[in-house]
């Protein structure tokens, strides 16, 4: 076959090409889908085909719609095979819907600040202080019971947690300044 008849040969083909697309511009996309690509990525799928079919033209031997047709497929199969190569060569990692944002960032942040700073204060209570007011805020102990744990009279309890109270209201006052 001469150059000139060649040449003849893929203008005919990618005119013929053109005229399927043009057609049926959604052919390629359906045979995507219909070859397990996602929905989501089946119009990019159809675009790769469809520029590995115009750049491969030349390639192909006789322009008959049949023969165009079934060697499009073919293009579109070997595309949908690639892209699921790189899927599971790069497997996409699933997004936390429960992603943090900015403001739940900075609100937790500051929670937690404050939270380092009751803690800190609480610590710098004397130990005297410090029990009577965890068995009774934290462990939920009445001041008779916490009176009994800790061998100390019952208005003893009641008048440590009030200090141990105070102390911590003068700290928090002063912005949990135990620095």
């Amino acid at each position: 076959m001469g150059a000139q008849a060649r040449s003849e040969s893929i203008g005919d083909a990618r005119a013929l090409l053109t005229e399927m697309i043009t057609d049926e511009p959604d052919r390629l996309r359906r045979r995507s889908i219909s070859l397990g690509v996602p929905v989501d990525d089946a119009d990019d799928a159809a675009q790769m085909a469809l520029l590995r079919a115009w750049r491969s033209v030349a390639h192909l031997e006789t322009p008959e719609p049949g023969r165009v047709c079934s060697w499009l497929d073919a293009i579109a199969r070997n595309v949908a095979i690639d892209l699921s190569r790189q899927r599971a060569r790069r497997p996409q990692a699933e997004l936390d819907d429960e992603m943090p944002d900015a403001v739940n960032v900075a609100g937790a942040a500051e929670i937690r600040v404050i939270l380092d700073g009751a803690l800190a204060a609480l610590h710098d209570l004397p130990d005297s202080l410090r029990e009577p007011l965890l068995l009774t805020a934290v462990d939920g102990l009445s001041a008779g019971e916490a009176a009994e744990r800790l061998g100390i009279d019952p208005a003893a309890v009641r008048q440590r947690v009030a200090r141990a109270r105070k102390a911590l209201g003068a700290c928090w006052q002063s912005g949990m300044g135990a620095d």
